[in-house]
């Protein structure tokens, strides 16, 4: 197995201090606009890398398409060599979606910390991680991160286990949907589907949105008892670091993995390891249902997620201050 390689976290640390730093040399004070237009060059190319996205989907679609209508063994090869293929420009799409969030944020964080600074009249230009409050703070950054993954992840099995079980029931109900006298009623399972997620997707958002803000309030209140007025942004500002962090490279891994365990189950449908209804085909494909959620689902989120967090930080900053009525 090759070793990893940090090559997404290494461009993204260079673009934003190359872009940073370029902006300083051009105009004094201006790194946040250096970042500000490398952040825009990199979205302004968005809809080419949302139509490479588009191709694992549609390959994905065609295999299922041509395993439904009883094409040749050689078509469906195609496919699944194409849909492996999709596989991997997903990841690559997904990776890129990440890297612009990492600039967004970087903006966002730092918006952050100067309105507070405006609106307290206290300098705050950095953030000490030595102070316990705020490593608590960056302690629950990291923690809110695989939480919502993971329920993310739940939500995906909730659903497919809602549809697992109507698929039953009409094999139950319409026994002749095995034989091709009688056809499925594929309806029910879109609206299963479309009701369960949108109802599993509620704590996840509630999650995101709740929590910057119940941290913010919790240790404005604390700061006034320290009298320390803005412990509030500081430990927010601990967690919001520690949460983009952890979402860069977990989303990273989590694109990458997915996709891999997509392809080895592919792989070993070609033959190898024994080929299907062999025990490696059985982990793959226990691999895979790990997988898909994984690169569909936990890792696409995490770069809205890592923005959200950002941008109700800095929507709600003043009401983080001590000594500020909400």
């Amino acid at each position: 197995m090759p070793h990893p390689r940090p090559a997404p976290q290494v461009c993204i640390g260079i673009s934003i201090i190359a872009a940073y730093h370029i902006g300083e040399a051009a105009l004094p004070g201006g790194g946040l606009f250096g970042t500000s237009v490398a952040t825009m060059g990199m979205l302004s190319s968005a809809v080419y890398v949302l139509a490479m996205d588009t191709f694992g989907p549609i390959a994905d679609n065609a295999g299922g398409i041509v395993e439904m209508s009883e094409q040749p063994e050689l078509v469906r090869d195609i496919t699944d060599r194409l849909d492996a293929v999709g596989n991997v420009t997903k990841a690559a799409t997904k990776g890129y979606s990440i890297g612009s969030a990492g600039l967004a944020c970087f903006l966002l964080f730092s918006a952050f910390m100067e309105l507070v600074e405006e609106e307290s009249g206290v300098p705050f230009k950095s953030v000490d991680f030595a102070v316990p409050e705020v490593f608590v703070g960056g302690l629950f950054g990291g923690t809110l991160v695989f939480v919502f993954s993971g329920l993310a992840m739940k939500a995906v099995g909730t659903c497919a286990q809602q549809v697992v079980d109507e698929v039953r029931h009409q094999f139950h109900e319409r026994p002749g949907i095995m034989e091709g006298t009688q056809q499925p009623d594929y309806t029910r399972c879109v609206a299963i589907v479309a009701a369960a997620s949108l109802k599993e997707m509620q704590k996840p958002g509630l999650l995101a949105l709740a929590f910057p803000i119940a941290v913010g309030v919790v240790f404005r209140f604390l700061g006034e008892w320290q009298a320390k007025p803005l412990l509030g942004p500081t430990v927010l500002c601990g967690m919001l670091m520690s949460a983009t962090t952890t979402g860069i490279l977990l989303s990273l891994f989590l694109n990458n993995a997915g996709g891999a365990w997509d392809n080895a189950k592919k792989y070993v449908e070609t033959g190898m390891f024994g080929g299907k209804g062999s025990e490696a085909h059985k982990a793959a494909v226990t691999g895979d249902t790990v997988g898909d959620p994984f690169k569909d689902t936990a890792g696409p989120s995490l770069h809205v997620l890592i923005k959200l967090l950002a941008t109700v930080s800095l929507v709600l900053g003043p009401i983080f201050i001590s000594g500020r009525s909400a």
